[in-house]
């Protein structure tokens, strides 16, 4: 279609009932910013003296950010750290309640993790409702600097935080 199938009114830029707007309207501009001016006070102007704000308030933000990222990623390190300790002291009681050998059991669990510390109470020659008990204990260090924050949640002085995973089965065979 044309613009002459449309009426008169509707070719117009403007409907015959409004008047016509003056020029350098808002609408006029189309996303275009209006330029900074001493008789608009709604847009800022930048000085000398805001150039460089943003690069401080980036170098400040910054490594907050950081530690806060790192910090979620050394919290999922320990709780893996924490279930791979418990898994593994589950395995290694369930193989000393069954009198089977325990450190292979508990070694292919824990061999990614470094020393880990096991303390048994097995079924030898134990009553019939006894248990087989296996705990664990693993000196977890974080990657990010923590250690000030980890001696205020029970960490030591070098900023580890020993971690235990306890397993008990009943004691069968």
């Amino acid at each position: 279609m044309t613009n002459r199938a449309w009426p008169a009114y509707l070719r117009t830029r403007t409907p015959p009932s409004m008047p016509a707007r003056p020029t350098g309207h808002h609408s006029d501009l189309r996303g275009a910013r209006p330029a900074a001016s001493a008789t608009n006070p709604l847009v800022a102007r930048r000085t000398d003296r805001d150039r460089g704000a943003a690069a401080v308030e980036m170098a400040l933000v910054t490594p907050l950010l950081l530690l806060l990222l790192f910090g979620i990623i050394d919290f999922g390190r320990m709780m893996h750290a924490q279930i791979t300790l418990t898994e593994a002291a589950r395995e290694g009681a369930r193989g000393a309640s069954l009198r089977q050998p325990i450190a292979p059991r508990m070694s292919a669990l824990t061999d990614r993790l470094g020393a880990v510390t096991t303390q048994i109470t097995g079924c030898a020659g134990a009553a019939p409702n006894a248990d087989a008990v296996v705990t664990l204990s693993h000196k977890f260090r974080p990657v990010t600097p923590l250690g000030p924050i980890m001696r205020l949640v029970g960490g030591e002085e070098t900023g580890t935080v020993t971690i235990t995973g306890k397993g008990v089965m009943p004691c069968l065979g």
